[in-house]
């Protein structure tokens, strides 16, 4: 399978750029490029209402239908950046769409960076805007029952683990999980790694800098940092994994699927050809980025477990 030829543009650029690493930049050089990317997601969507809420100091950005009356299903959505990078400017556009292809309330968290913060920050900015958006349903206009966790690479390390927590705690669980190509392991030891590790634009060393950042003098195999190796997965709602052809994650992505199978989890997975790592935020110039936010639409919408 050949890349999709706008990403193969981009692939090329880097690759006669020399292929630029990730660590020879300052973290406020790659939040600012993480930024000025989002020119490739398309033309903002303007269909929705956007709302700024603050809830016991958090602040929550809350994406709804335009016309929405009453309470919604929701999405509580984690945004991506390594854990370094990332927040309410650079998945706007996405969650515009979200909102409105979906007909759901879309809520995005903006956790806590590294390095200024590390674990266990944004982990715990996660789950207390989870239980936050739970307390305060009928405020938000959701309804309980139908909340799913969703993140993309950071964001869906995130989905995960506050999903495991809040199993653990007994208290409720979301509807369902959708993870977007999510870290999953720290050690980088999945053949993937080295197919794509090198050349796809966001590299091995990109996400593995992440990684450093956040969890500074922590096992990597720590059940929080490396959650693919976990035996613990039974009791967790539906889940719904996505990975890129071309993605250093990728193998980590569908091994997730088969441990969580084999633990018995209600899990599906799907695999889009000629991407990259990113690709979710890539609309502007990817058919694959299209059709997975119609994808995952029809999921978080559906009343149906996946």
């Amino acid at each position: 399978m050949a890349l999709e030829p706008a990403i193969a543009e981009l692939v090329n650029d880097f690759i006669t750029a020399g292929r630029p690493s990730s660590r020879s930049q300052t973290f406020a050089e790659r939040r600012a490029g993480y930024i000025a990317s989002t020119v490739l997601a398309g033309d903002l969507e303007q269909r929705v209402n956007v709302d700024d809420v603050v809830i016991d100091g958090m602040l929550l950005r809350v994406y709804s239908p335009l016309e929405a009356h009453g309470a919604l299903p929701a999405v509580i959505y984690y945004h991506g950046g390594c854990f370094v990078s990332g927040g309410f400017a650079t998945h706007d556009n996405q969650l515009r769409q979200l909102a409105f292809y979906s007909g759901c309330r879309v809520i995005a968290v903006q956790y806590r960076l590294a390095p200024e913060h590390t674990y266990p920050a944004a982990h715990d900015d996660a789950e207390q805007a989870s239980n936050l958006i739970w307390q305060h349903a009928e405020r938000l206009g959701i309804e309980r029952g139908r909340i799913t966790l969703m993140g993309d690479s950071a964001g869906g390390h995130l989905a995960l683990i506050t999903a495991l927590r809040l199993r653990n705690t007994g208290h409720w669980l979301p509807h369902l999980l959708v993870l977007i190509y999510p870290m999953l392991d720290a050690t980088a030891s999945s053949e993937s790694h080295k197919r794509n590790g090198d050349d796809f634009v966001l590299t091995s060393d990109t996400l593995l800098s992440g990684f450093e950042a956040y969890f500074p003098q922590i096992d990597f195999m720590h059940p929080e940092v490396s959650p693919l190796w976990r035996d613990d997965f039974s009791g967790l709602p539906p889940v719904h994994i996505i990975t890129a052809e071309y993605d250093p994650l990728c193998d980590e992505g569908e091994a997730l699927f088969s441990r969580m199978t084999e633990q018995g989890v209600n899990c599906t997975a799907q695999r889009y050809l000629g991407v990259i790592h990113g690709f979710f935020q890539l609309g502007g110039i990817s058919q694959s980025a299209r059709n997975v936010m119609r994808d995952i639409a029809v999921r978080v919408s559906s009343s149906d477990t996946p």
